[in-house]
């Protein structure tokens, strides 16, 4: 039984994304590992701006610096 643990940030991915992005999941595990689709398993955590840190400060403050 297949557990595919996906974290992404909580910023506007909509249900039918999220519904794509499981699905393509699945045919990859079916496809390349020959697992059952009937067994397989995809969460998908979404994970607040700023509970997520990239270059030592959360997204959050990240994306409020002008880009370079």
């Amino acid at each position: 039984m297949p557990y595919v643990n996906v974290r992404i940030l909580d910023d506007g991915v909509t249900a039918e994304q999220k519904a794509e992005v499981i699905a393509g999941i699945t045919e990859i595990m079916v496809r390349v590992l020959n697992k059952n689709p009937e067994s397989t398993h995809v969460v998908i955590d979404e994970v607040p701006l700023e509970n997520w840190g990239f270059k030592g400060k959360p997204v959050s403050e990240l994306r409020k610096q002008p880009k370079e």
